[in-house]
């Protein structure tokens, strides 16, 4: 099965720009209630996923308040943990190895450019579907 049957589009999805600050990157993830978030280039390619810990130890390296949060930049931070792409031609087996370990997985065109998510719910919904039948 195509993998693009699960995407979640670029257009329908959240992410942030590797220009954003901490504070816009803090009051999107806070405002969409994200505990991750991709990030991409102004380019469209994927670059990261940063996580509400990412940016919590940024503060706290840092020693941030919330007007110095407007002047760091999240190209700056670098993630704990690596939330891996995948490419959009990748079949199931890819996909079910990548997400049993992340909650969502980025999805890339053959040119790397972010194209959307697939999420570990949709996924698991779609098996569940699969079984009753």
């Amino acid at each position: 099965m195509n993998i693009l049957f699960y995407l979640l589009p670029k257009g329908k999805v959240e992410f942030l720009f590797d220009d954003f600050t901490i504070r816009q990157a803090l009051e999107k993830m806070e405002y969409h209630q994200y505990s991750t978030i991709p990030v991409i280039s102004r380019e469209g390619k994927y670059l990261f996923s940063l996580s509400e810990g990412d940016l919590l130890w940024r503060i706290k390296e840092l020693n941030l308040n919330l007007e110095a949060c407007e002047k760091q930049y999240i190209k700056d931070i670098t993630p704990h943990k690596s939330v891996l792409a995948i490419r959009s031609n990748k079949n199931i087996d890819d996909l079910i190895d990548l997400i049993m370990n992340q909650n969502f997985v980025p999805v890339i065109d053959d040119r790397e450019s972010f194209i959307g998510i697939i999420t570990r719910k949709s996924v698991i919904e779609h098996l569940r579907k699969q079984l009753s039948k």
